[in-house]
């Protein structure tokens, strides 16, 4: 365990200093226990369901994922979607024209892009062959100015997990924030990261409801980090970023766990289905091991093949353009429906 981490050397200057803005309803925090006239929030007064201002804090989605992760609230962030989520970790850990982050490509382009936003300088370590990470030539690329390393495990666009050891060597050895990515941790085999929260003070978790929970639709980030961490974001997360409708959906859909599960049963078996019937076409070079919802895989032309499947009504990704990648395509797993007929299209191409 590490026990000389200090966030605060981490945290931007300016951000020791912010008085974060005070909403109406955060002053206000016992509303559920008594009929109360809400006068303090210029609202129209008149009901709609959607008239007065979402909890700013998201209590009740809090409580459920709590509940279900085994994780305090008090550990837990909501984002609008993830990508706001590392937003927030930019501007609060990160000094523009002045700090670097690490990341590893192939990997999720939001990073690089959100460090472009914020002026942060992005060091690429590639990952090896077997995409994992190469710690070693990581650690080399650190210098005093390295605030934050991003893991996506299970990686995309590449479908693997990296390795318990080298994610534990990284944490224990890099003394900025580690960020662990898990947005399909749910189609993984490998246990989430959270039951290491505790043990490394500089470990941040990011999850998502985008995937395995199928609410892509209404943007909705997890963040699991130290009560210290959740607090710095919080004074500069915007006081009502996640609306009413979303926190609603989630809840419900937090309280159909059973339902979730079978679906994710159901895309490891269309998954399976999708690579027994990758095998069969010759020019499919390889496919990678997936712990993901989606299947990477080598052809012999990727930009050829992606056109020909645009020209038949399927889109899917090419990402011969991302390093390690050439002539590789990712696949989204369907329905059977759809599975069955992105098999045949590829074999009739």
């Amino acid at each position: 365990m590490i026990t000389d981490f200090n966030i605060n050397s981490l945290v931007r200057a300016n951000i020791k200093e912010l008085k974060s803005y005070s909403s109406a309803r955060d002053e206000y925090k016992d509303a559920t226990t008594k009929e109360v006239i809400f006068l303090d929030a210029n609202e129209n007064p008149f009901e709609n369901g959607v008239n007065r201002y979402p909890d700013p804090q998201q209590h009740a989605v809090k409580t459920l994922l709590s509940e279900m992760k085994n994780v305090e609230t008090g550990n837990i962030l909501l984002g609008n979607g993830s990508d706001e989520v590392l937003d927030l970790l930019f501007r609060a850990f990160c000094e523009p024209n002045v700090d670097n982050v690490i990341t590893l490509p192939p990997t999720y382009g939001m990073y690089a892009v959100l460090a472009s936003i914020n002026a942060i300088e992005n060091r690429t370590v590639l990952l090896s062959d077997n995409f994992q990470p190469r710690v070693d030539s990581i650690l080399k690329a650190v210098d005093a100015q390295s605030k934050i390393l991003f893991l996506c495990s299970p990686n995309n666009p590449t479908g693997n997990s990296f390795s318990i050891e080298t994610i534990e060597a990284l944490l224990l050895r890099f003394r900025g924030l580690v960020v662990i990515d898990e947005a399909y941790i749910d189609f993984s085999d490998e246990k989430s990261w959270l039951e290491k929260l505790k043990k490394y003070p500089n470990l941040v978790i990011t999850q998502t409801l985008s995937k395995a929970y199928g609410l892509a639709g209404i943007r909705l980030g997890v963040c699991y980090a130290s009560q210290q961490i959740i607090a710095i974001l919080n004074t500069i997360k915007p006081p009502y970023n996640i609306n009413e409708l979303s926190q609603q959906s989630a809840i419900e859909r937090l309280l159909q766990s059973d339902e979730v599960v079978q679906e994710i049963v159901k895309i490891k078996e269309e998954r399976a289905y999708l690579v027994s019937n990758l095998k069969t076409i010759n020019y499919v070079q390889e496919i990678y091991p997936s712990a993901c919802n989606f299947v990477l895989i080598k052809v012999d032309n990727a930009t050829k093949r992606y056109d020909q499947l645009i020209t038949k009504g399927i889109v899917i990704r090419n990402r011969t353009s991302q390093p390690l990648c050439e002539n590789c395509l990712r696949l989204t797993v369907g329905t059977r429906l759809e599975n069955s007929r992105l098999i045949q299209v590829l074999k009739e191409i």
